[in-house]
């Protein structure tokens, strides 16, 4: 008579039953179930979402503060702060693309995102289309040469497609916003369509961080943005589309039901251009662009929803001036 193996029985040497196998591991697969389940929905933040709450808000407070300077200065003044922002930001996507590998040359698609940004000053869109195309070619021409004359380019297609997006991305969308300052217009003035369209985005962010910190559990894209809700979104398009109403209303002096559809859609861009953002930083496997604004992260970071929102708002502005509504 053999006895029985302890490795197949119970801890005694008695052979395990076939209901007693059957239980074996029951306890971890109830609390995998358990762990599942709450994966489909967002964790509620702790400690303000993460942030240093205090001084993420004294920056955006000084970053605020910088913006209505320029703007109260006059359009060369905003166009400085438009270009500067613009630079610092370029050179934030362009060093993390360059940390992972991609060949794009700094200097040379800085010079071409300031030009862009000043052709418009001299030549308002046309100037910017033109320096734009002219960018585009000597990205396709240049890299042609990466290796001098008898050796191949090296990943061409990729590390061209990342340069164009990169020109179309940042200083073409940011130059719209700069040219909000010279944009003619009967029924507003630049200041005034540049503070509009600022404090739509910033309603935005604001109305998505209080709805998502406070209720957000259904996430919206998680794929991409983990921390996004359902819940978030709504909160951006109601705060915005009551902003937008009311500065059309109280700041341009113009209908506001135009001014809700406005904030509808700046908060739509907004939100649309931080899932570009957050979808960019997980293929580089960062978390922010760079650490230059304490509690925020990068320049970047901060201007992901507002470009696309900017180049929105300039098409809305030149269409009604056009129709003059």
């Amino acid at each position: 008579m053999t006895e029985s193996s302890p490795q197949h029985g119970a801890p005694d040497g008695t052979p395990a039953t076939g209901d007693a196998r059957a239980n074996v591991g029951a306890p971890e697969k109830g609390r995998a179930d358990k762990a599942r389940t709450r994966s489909t929905r967002l964790p509620r933040p702790k400690n303000n979402a993460g942030r240093d709450l205090p001084t993420a808000i004294a920056v955006g407070v000084g970053l605020g503060v910088l913006v209505v300077g320029a703007v109260w200065a006059g359009p060369l003044a905003w166009y400085l702060v438009v270009a500067g922002a613009i630079g610092v930001a370029m050179w934030e996507v362009l060093t993390r693309l360059k940390e992972r590998g991609y060949f794009l040359q700094r200097k040379h698609l800085l010079c071409l995102g300031q030009a862009m940004i000043w052709s418009s000053w001299f030549a308002g869109a046309g100037g910017l289309v033109a320096v734009y195309v002219v960018a585009v070619l000597s990205l396709m021409f240049g890299r042609l040469f990466q290796n001098g004359r008898h050796r191949p380019p090296e990943n061409y297609l990729r590390d061209m497609a990342v340069g164009i997006f990169v020109l179309t991305w940042v200083p073409l969308f940011a130059t719209f916003a700069a040219m909000l300052a010279n944009t003619p217009s009967p029924f507003a003035s630049g200041e005034r369509s540049i503070i509009t369209f600022m404090l739509c985005v910033v309603a935005s962010d604001t109305g998505g961080y209080i709805a998502g910190v406070m209720f957000g559990s259904h996430p919206m894209a998680p794929a991409v943005s983990p921390k996004k809700s359902w819940e978030g979104f709504i909160g951006s398009l109601v705060l915005s589309t009551l902003v937008g109403a009311l500065t059309f209303w109280l700041v341009l002096h113009h209908l506001p039901w135009i001014g809700a559809i406005m904030g509808l859609f700046l908060a739509v861009c907004a939100t649309l251009g931080d899932l570009v953002e957050s979808q960019f930083k997980r293929e580089l496997g960062i978390k922010d662009m760079s650490a230059l604004l304490p509690g925020h992260g990068g320049l970047m970071d901060r201007l992901d929803g507002m470009l696309p929102a900017a180049m929105v708002t300039w098409v809305a502005v030149s269409v009604l001036t056009a129709t003059s509504v």
